[in-house]
């Protein structure tokens, strides 16, 4: 089962969700966002031991602590390495920052609007391992690009079967159908994915609860249903695109949504700073994505 004191921080406390799960095809436009040119590297392993230090950088930092961040979304890789001598998720906990793990494959091609996930037939031992190495719950990501009722049933179906894999494993599971912010059938992407979801939760076993990673809404109250409902332990809001700043106002439009960014955390972070520098840009992010998360404004 889920550590108990992990679940009530994670239910009960105020802050947000940092989003360290760059994987794949991701990690490279990451590694250039933090001030790499893209010769740094040669293989993929060497690649990898880049983005694992930037993690190690963040996370080790003085200002990344459980104060502000209630959790930490990890990549395989990263749950398996060390940072101080400890490995990953017990160096979180230890400043009381909760871990969870990235465990899908990837998107597979766009088909009725949307894209699914991968298959995962190696999962099962993939959480057996998370339960082994202190991870408290999983992510897993697919996207929708249109209005499409049959792909947004598709996708939604497909993160709750998943969604109780992990449950089966005592994990806690993030469930994660990103909007194309960009779509132009936006608002109604929104409308027709809350109503699935809510569908869904409500089939839910006596006692599961699950967790929501959505795109802040267009129209802000749009998942005011999803935040109240009894299954849903928390929803969390990516940024998916937007700058921090305009991600923040957006979010703080939305009361019970707090923040689990990614880009939108790093964008000011790079390489070649000061470890002073380092820490003022990230506490600066932290504290603007935590406002944010806990300071709500009419919409």
């Amino acid at each position: 089962m889920a550590n108990a004191e992990m679940l009530a921080k994670v239910k009960n406390a105020n802050g947000f969700i940092a989003a360290l799960d760059q994987s794949g095809g991701s990690t490279p436009g990451a590694l250039k966002g933090y001030g790499y040119k893209g010769d740094e590297w040669s293989s993929e392993d060497e690649m990898y031991d880049l983005v694992h230090k930037m993690r190690v950088r963040i996370i080790s930092s003085p200002v990344f602590t459980g104060e502000k961040v209630l959790g930490a979304i990890l990549f395989e890789r990263t749950m398996d390495g060390e940072a101080n001598g400890q490995p990953v998720p017990d160096y979180l906990w230890s400043k009381g920052v909760v871990p969870f793990l990235k465990i899908d494959k990837g998107l597979a091609d766009e088909a009725n609007g949307v894209q699914l996930m991968k298959p995962m037939p190696e999962l099962d031992s993939l959480l057996e391992r998370a339960v082994a190495k202190g991870i408290f719950g999983t992510k897993e990501r697919s996207v929708i690009h249109l209005a499409n009722p049959a792909g947004i049933a598709e996708v939604v179906g497909q993160q709750f079967e998943i969604g109780n894999q992990v449950l089966r494993h005592g994990l806690v599971p993030i469930i994660e159908p990103e909007v194309n912010i960009k779509s132009a059938e936006r608002a109604e992407a929104d409308e027709l994915l809350r109503d699935e979801i809510l569908r869904h939760l409500d089939r839910l076993p006596e006692g599961s609860e699950v967790m929501l990673k959505l795109s802040i809404p267009a129209v802000p109250g749009t998942f005011d249903a999803l935040i109240a409902h009894p299954r849903v332990l928390r929803v969390v809001a990516l940024s998916g695109g937007f700058s921090r700043g305009d991600a923040c106002r957006e979010l703080a439009k939305n009361p019970g949504m707090i923040a689990s960014f990614s880009r939108a955390l790093l964008e000011e972070l790079r390489q070649d700073t000061s470890e002073e520098e380092f820490d003022r840009s990230l506490g600066e992010a932290i504290d603007e994505i935590y406002d944010a998360s806990t300071e709500k404004v009419a919409a």
